[in-house]
């Protein structure tokens, strides 16, 4: 019975008759060999087994793989990668922020009373030649070497020569109402001189951002 049901299945998984009657012969002849046959009858002298499937389903399940006598198996369906409904992460490249400016140390309070406090000192706002600008106590800088375009001078073969002429800055007095803005710019300059200038003239940069912040704190911008 084993090899009938054999033929059955494979008969009716072939789906060759998707619709109407089969009919299914097992046919034994006079030397006892099998045969099965589909809607034909055996031949004379043969031993018959008769079986009628009707209207055999169409089966859109996967065909049934046969592993060997008696054993049947489904194949699995085939994997597909878990769909995601979130997009997809971009990496980014890391973000760099922009260094926080350096705060400047709060100044010193001088035993100064308010009501005893001077306004400070005359500052003066300078212009180079060639329109640099920079902040003066006396407005009277010294005076500074603008070079001049000439020819034919210290060097006959290329005919070109390096001179300059001695020029004063332009001072004007900075009015009494900027003084103490002035005066603080001049101080933060002289902390950038005392930190980031030549360390062979750290000693005359301490004393001059010594004596700028003295002014500072103790006259009345200060306050």
């Amino acid at each position: 019975m084993r090899v009938w049901g054999l033929w059955v299945l494979l008969l009716a998984a072939s789906g060759a008759q998707a619709q109407g009657k089969v009919v299914i012969y097992r046919c034994t002849d006079a030397i006892g060999q099998l045969t099965v046959q589909n809607n034909t009858p055996c031949p004379k002298g043969s031993t018959q087994e008769k079986r009628i499937i009707e209207d055999a389903p169409v089966s859109s399940a996967p065909p049934t793989v046969i592993t060997g006598p008696g054993q049947y198996s489904n194949p699995a369906p085939p994997m597909h990668p878990p769909v995601s409904s979130q997009l997809p992460q971009v990496a980014r490249p890391p973000q760099t922020l922009p260094p926080q400016s350096a705060q400047a140390a709060p100044l010193p309070k001088a035993a100064i009373a308010d009501a005893d406090r001077l306004p400070p000192p005359a500052l003066f706002e300078c212009r180079t030649y060639d329109n640099g600008r920079y902040l003066n106590d006396d407005g009277k800088p010294p005076q500074r070497c603008a070079p001049l375009q000439t020819t034919g001078l210290g060097n006959v073969g290329s005919g070109a020569g390096v001179a300059c002429q001695m020029v004063d800055d332009q001072c004007q007095r900075i009015p009494d109402e900027r003084l103490c803005e002035s005066w603080k710019q001049r101080l933060r300059e002289a902390e950038s001189a005392l930190r980031f200038g030549r360390a062979d003239n750290r000693d005359a940069s301490a004393a001059e951002y010594a004596r700028i912040q003295r002014i500072v704190v103790e006259s009345t911008c200060g306050k």
